[in-house]
């Protein structure tokens, strides 16, 4: 049985002007959302703030990923015209700050990298004032997929590493840990570009895990690290094996610290792109 969702982890339903407005530009574009697919339970807060994260390249993804709820399948062709409809959408919403992601397309030579380039410089043609994340897949560690983000250089590199290393096999079968850490060193090394990272905590991982992955990450130079709760999406999924309290969460804000993680979002409700533009500096 599904163990109840404690009063903390639950959001209210907002629908406001503002939430159907930011819906409909969405849908008039075309475009996906990681909000929507993949059930966010903050997504009304951020439609409120005018912001959304969107999700380029489709909704169906190469990997399955046991924790994540868009749906693995053959993907569609790019979409050619997604960058400018992202750049449009993001003028209409007025945004000040963008958080672009996408599934993970291993059927691409390159994985979409150029693609997350094209959406940057449309993005940059329309709004050159807007500050861009992009959060990506880790191109299966193909540092000439690396080398042309670097090259378009969004303010912020986001790739998660989303659970300690004994729970990848089970959580991401078709990722690598380390792997994961080498594409954020070497952005890193190769690039003045703010990096980043998150990862769920509640599939079972122990806080010397966390702890372990929290040093790995920064000693990969990781500038920013984000830590919430995992929410089963479905029964399909991987269960959850603990509900931290907002009390462990605060502890683990401590261990953040102490691994020598400066800038951190760590809180029940916490995802990669929530609040992200509040940790730009």
């Amino acid at each position: 049985m599904r163990e109840r969702l404690p009063e903390y982890l639950k959001r209210p339903i907002i629908d406001t002007d503002k939430t159907r407005t930011v819906r409909k530009i969405l849908k008039t574009k075309c475009l996906n959302t990681v909000c929507e697919n993949a059930r966010c339970p903050n997504k009304n807060e951020c439609y409120t703030k005018n912001t959304a994260t969107f999700l380029i390249m489709g909704n169906v993804c190469t990997r399955n990923c046991r924790y994540c709820n868009i749906g693995c399948a053959k993907p569609e062709p790019l979409d050619q015209n997604e960058p400018k409809h992202a750049a449009e959408a993001i003028q209409a919403l007025g945004l000040k700050y963008a958080v672009i992601t996408s599934v993970t397309r291993d059927d691409l030579p390159d994985g979409g990298a150029e693609h997350f380039t094209n959406c940057i410089k449309e993005i940059r043609t329309l709004t050159p004032e807007v500050k861009i994340e992009i959060l990506t897949p880790d191109f299966k560690g193909d540092r000439n997929a690396l080398d042309v983000i670097i090259k378009a250089h969004p303010e912020v590199f986001n790739h998660n590493i989303e659970t300690v290393e004994r729970l990848f096999k089970t959580a991401r079968p078709q990722a690598i840990y380390s792997r994961s850490l080498e594409v954020l060193k070497y952005v890193k090394d190769n690039s003045d570009i703010i990096t980043k990272s998150g990862l769920m905590v509640g599939l079972g991982e122990t806080i010397e895990e966390i702890e372990q992955t929290l040093l790995a990450l920064n000693s990969a130079g990781c500038d920013i690290v984000t830590i919430g709760q995992y929410i089963q999406p479905s029964k399909e999924h991987l269960p959850v094996a603990k509900y931290y309290t907002p009390e462990e969460f605060e502890e683990l804000k401590k261990l953040a610290e102490k691994c020598g993680i400066k800038h951190y979002q760590i809180g029940p409700l916490v995802r990669s792109s929530y609040n992200a533009a509040e940790l730009h500096h």
